[in-house]
């Protein structure tokens, strides 16, 4: 996508009620580090209804006019742990407390009781699908090794940047495999970037590039400050003066920055000049709909700092948080929104 403020998402959408149990992502009966929410449909039907779910989640992208869109990871009860349950070496059958996010929450985490591996394939099938169903190009996600460092309990490397580095290597061998099937983008999920920016200079851009190491696809990497928990605190850190000089050294072609719920200065982006930035302008943490006019000021505010053709719009994460019938409207908002802003740009106004 060449052009001025292409849309994408960043990953999730709204499960419909009638597959996964709704509740808050708070809930500590159903953390989603860890068991989850449970399926509703049978075991029998599980796999009709996450089909019927990702036609609906590509259907609402595409009705939006979203230029690059995904499988809403409606087969995931979790963005990461449905890529991590898969792996041995880390295991979920008793799961312990751990505190995350530099302190943010704590969390039931899966225990690294040996090497970190891959099997086989993880989202080929996913992917297969989603390309077949979509007319739109799509992005693929997975979760990067900072934040699956961060989300699991060591109980076998005792060193965070050897543990992230043996992930990093079993998920570039799935980074190789879903590129030779041609998706528009691989994204690697990296909220906690934004939790700890010494380590993304001292050793995350390292595992965040081996994991892109021989990939053709673009490649995008997403950093945020985590979804918004109710009664839990979400302290936006200053922290992206540090990552963004270390991501604009990465080999990731795009950057996908959360600048909506945040109200971070879109100046920042004058320290990533080489990357496509995924500018969020959607916030996932309310239900009410952004106007079309708030996300092209947005974006012609970030346009100043950034040229335009390498700016895309999306939210600031995932929208699994929303009601389908909110996050439906945002994504309207934000594709209108891109819309005008383009013409302002090509008409020589703001």
């Amino acid at each position: 996508m060449t052009k001025a403020f292409a849309t994408t998402v960043i990953g999730s959408m709204p499960k419909p009620p009638w597959l996964l149990e709704r509740r808050a992502m708070n809930d500590p009966t159903a953390d989603h580090h860890g068991k989850g929410a449970d399926w509703l449909p049978a075991p029998d039907l599980l796999p009709q209804a996450q089909d019927d779910a990702c036609r609906l989640a590509i259907h609402d992208q595409e009705r939006a006019g979203v230029d690059i869109i995904s499988d809403g990871e409606q087969r995931r009860k979790s963005y990461l742990t449905y890529i991590t349950m898969q792996l041995s070496g880390i295991d979920y059958g008793r799961t312990v407390p751990k505190l995350a996010r530099n302190g943010r929450r704590t969390i039931q985490a899966g225990r690294v009781t040996g090497p970190i591996r891959r099997e086989g394939p993880l989202l080929k099938d996913d992917l297969l699908f989603l390309m077949r169903e979509a007319a739109a190009p799509v992005k693929i996600t997975l979760p990067g090794p900072m934040t699956v460092w961060d989300t699991v309990a060591d109980e076998h490397y005792g060193d965070a940047r050897a543990l992230a580095l043996d992930y990093a290597a079993a998920i570039n061998g799935e980074a190789r495999e879903l590129d030779a099937l041609g998706p528009a983008v691989i994204q690697f999920d990296e909220p906690v970037f934004s939790r700890y920016p010494a380590l993304v200079a001292e050793w995350g851009i390292e595992a965040l590039d081996r994991c892109l190491e021989g990939l053709a696809t673009r490649t995008a990497v997403h950093v945020c400050y985590s979804y918004p928990l109710p009664g839990v605190a979400r302290p936006i850190q200053d922290s992206y003066p540090v990552i963004l000089e270390e991501l604009e050294k990465s080999r990731a072609d795009c950057i996908a920055l959360e600048f909506e719920a945040s109200g971070l200065d879109p100046s920042l982006l004058r320290l990533c000049p080489s990357k496509t930035v995924i500018f969020g302008c959607i916030d996932n943490g309310n239900e009410t709909p952004e106007t079309p006019e708030h996300v092209a000021r947005k974006l012609l505010a970030a346009a100043e700092h950034h040229p335009p053709e390498k700016i895309q719009a999306a939210p600031d994460c995932g929208l699994v948080p929303l009601g389908r019938e909110s996050a439906c409207a945002k994504l309207d908002a934000l594709v209108r929104g891109a819309r005008i802003a383009r013409e302002r740009v090509a008409g020589g106004t703001e």
